[in-house]
């Protein structure tokens, strides 16, 4: 019977890129894995099987050098590949072999020819269920079983790893090999980097032999375990259970502090070793994530960049038309003055505008004008205000400072701690604490948030607007996040108190980067006295979006239709929670809506909804940056899903246990490092 192993090996692993043509004793890994299979009595022939990305090309210049055959087939449908891999010579018996296994042994594959060819099964393999060590793997089918396969299977997992539709639909006869001793507890594959350190310490350590058995490099475990060591916290076949997203997120935190740019994205804050983690194509309220699932996002909508909603054509054509006239150039773009005097003429107290690409940048240069502007260093500050020294350095002598201000346990490192006593933090609606600073410290600037999850009580903005005129303290409201939602600009507007400055960003460009910082002449001038300038802020795509966004808001009232959504949002909630009689707790603005749950499990709770809404499609938690798509079907949809979470919960709140419910760790809550 003529028996064809193929090997199926590709150099765009999401985990470790290139893995197969890494270089182990002076050769690419995959050269080892073909010399070892190549030891097999039974094989008659070997072919390499990858696709056709240009990425392979080396892998498959190399193969074909060693005397090798090699087919190319598709990315992603891999049982096509396969299949057209075995017609190339349609053998009666097919070895698959994967690319990730180099210690694979010969005596094994020849063991499974044997056993399968005796048995006349349809298929047989030594891991369902494994005692062998991991990267040791085998599977033997007939070419019949796989055209079989080919033919019938529809279901993406079945098209994307091969051999699902012959274990799994009971239409075959099926068969498994076990050695004596259960050793599946042993990493011999290679999906990380730290099990490429493992497999090049076991060929090393055999040098110059490449012939070594599998039962040589057990007992070098038992006899130099620590040459073992950095992979064993790996967890078998996890790529078979992980989507690309989750690999991916994984490979970015070793070359990523954190993993990314943004805390809030962080897959840890959503759902730990689940979360898609990254998109690949985001359209209205839809995301697709790396695998092309395509989800509706009820969550926090690019952390509130996107009112419009995502890619809203047109702000994309005035941005492309941008991009086809030059971007950037010595000369400076003429949007940044029309951008200038359209805020201006929406917020009439202010005179001046200047521009930057990010909030924390926005909230610095406010603060560093606004100091030049006073003459005074001091700062007392109310909500969230970025990442940047000035703010941090409230925390200095005493992290809890800034804990209810969004930024709970954040340890100020690297914050100067010559900056201690310049910040000091007050709390929303507690005029009170805002007096004492200013009485007890030369406070020349008050940096705060208009409303974020509470409406102001008793005069409280009043107030603070007289208590900064009568003392001359420069009063800036920070609206990055509160800009656009309730008003046609600042939500001060609604409550009819103006500051002396105040920043914009988020969704001022409608996913564009472009912030503002717009104020008073007088105070606005105090720029030219201080250094305050960077090469990408005079960027033109950013105010171009900008005044297409502000066109659209103006035309279509955005933030009326954004704010009746989420009053509509938190309505459906209201009613999950009494049919359900369940206490929740809801506060922010409409538009930026949020619930909590009054019990110690909060946060079991919080990933349970994601958990369970991401396996119906939505990228949900407890918050809603609302947005224009989110239309009536949309949030009435939305609601009607999440009711059977509620009664989750409320089976653990009478006792249930909602970790038997959680397929992984809890979300995290506020800042925490992630290793």
């Amino acid at each position: 019977m003529t028996i064809t192993a193929i090997v199926q090996a590709r150099m765009g692993s999401t985990r470790l890129p290139n893995k197969v043509m890494r270089r182990m004793l002076g050769v690419p890994m995959i050269e080892l894995l073909l010399n070892r299979l190549s030891q097999s009595k039974q094989i008659d022939r070997i072919i390499l099987a990858t696709s056709q990305d240009k990425r392979n090309q080396p892998l498959v210049s190399h193969v074909r050098g060693l005397g090798y055959e090699v087919y190319q087939g598709s990315e992603d449908d891999v049982l096509d590949r396969y299949y057209q891999a075995a017609c190339l010579v349609q053998p009666e018996i097919i070895v698959r072999i994967t690319g990730d296994c180099p210690l694979i042994d010969p005596e094994i594959v020849d063991r499974a020819i044997t056993t399968f060819q005796e048995s006349k099964v349809d298929y047989l393999s030594n891991t369902n269920p494994p005692t062998y060590p991991d990267g040791l793997d085998v599977e033997v089918f007939t070419f019949t079983a796989l055209k079989q396969a080919w033919q019938s299977a529809s279901q993406s997992h079945q098209r994307e790893h091969v051999t699902p539709y012959l274990r799994d639909t009971s239409k075959f006869k099926l068969l498994n090999i076990n050695h004596t001793e259960d050793r599946s507890d042993q990493r011999w594959t290679v999906d990380e980097p730290e099990d490429f350190e493992v497999i090049k310490n076991i060929f090393e350590h055999f040098v110059p032999r490449h012939d070594f058995s599998w039962l040589e490099v057990l007992d070098l475990q038992r006899n130099q375990p620590k040459l073992f060591v950095a992979n064993q916290h790996l967890i078998r076949n996890e790529g078979a259970i992980i989507g690309k997203g989750q690999k991916l997120w994984k490979r970015a935190k070793r070359v990523i502090p954190g993993g990314n740019m943004l805390l809030s994205k962080r897959a840890e804050m959503f759902l730990p070793d689940q979360w898609p983690a990254y998109f690949s194509k985001a359209k209205g309220c839809q995301v697709w994530d790396l695998d092309g699932h395509e989800y509706i996002d009820i969550s926090i909508m690019g952390i509130g960049t996107n009112i419009l909603g995502y890619g809203h054509p047109e702000v994309d054509e005035a941005v492309r038309k941008t991009v086809d006239a030059g971007n950037i150039s010595t000369l400076n773009c003429p949007e940044e003055v029309y951008l200038a005097e359209l805020l201006v003429e929406l917020h009439p107290w202010a005179d001046m505008v200047r521009f930057a690409r990010t909030g924390g940048e926005a909230n610095a240069i406010a603060i560093r004008i606004a100091r030049a502007a006073s003459g005074r260093s001091k700062v007392a500050v109310c909500g969230y205000h970025g990442w940047h020294d000035w703010y941090l350095a409230a925390n200095l002598g005493n992290e809890s400072n800034l804990a209810g201000h969004l930024l709970p346990g954040l340890e100020p490192n690297g914050v100067p701690d010559s900056l201690r006593d310049t910040v000091y933090p007050f709390n929303y609606n507690h005029f009170d604490e805002l007096e004492a600073l200013v009485q007890a410290h030369d406070i020349g600037v008050i940096k705060m948030e208009v409303c974020r999850s509470e409406q102001p009580q008793d005069g409280f903005l009043e107030k603070v607007r007289k208590l900064a005129s009568d003392r001359g303290i420069v009063l800036i409201f920070d609206e990055c996040t509160s800009g656009f939602r309730e008003t046609l600009g600042g939500l001060h507007k609604l409550y009819g108190v103006e500051p002396d400055m105040a920043m914009f960003g988020k969704a001022l460009g409608n996913g564009y980067a472009i912030t503002a910082t717009i104020g008073k002449r007088e105070i606005m001038e105090a720029a030219q006295s201080t250094f305050i300038s960077s090469t990408f802020w005079t960027e033109r795509i950013g105010p171009t979006a900008a005044l297409k966004t502000l066109e659209i808001m103006e035309r279509t009232r955005s933030w009326e239709q954004i704010t009746q959504t989420g009053k509509a949002i938190a309505s459906g909630w209201r009613k999950l929670a009494e049919k359900h009689n369940l206490n929740i707790q809801i506060a922010g603005l409409p538009a930026l809506i949020g619930f909590s749950f009054a019990s110690e499990n909060h946060l079991a709770y919080k990933t349970l909804i994601t958990q369970e809404m991401l396996a119906q499609g939505y990228l949900a938690a407890t918050s809603v940056y609302v947005c224009t798509e989110h239309t009536d079907e949309v949030v009435d949809t939305y609601i009607a899903k999440l009711d059977p979470v509620f009664g989750l919960i409320k089976e653990c709140e009478e006792g249930r246990n909602v970790m038997s419910l959680l397929r992984g760790r809890i979300c995290h809550s506020g800042f925490k490092r992630l290793n």
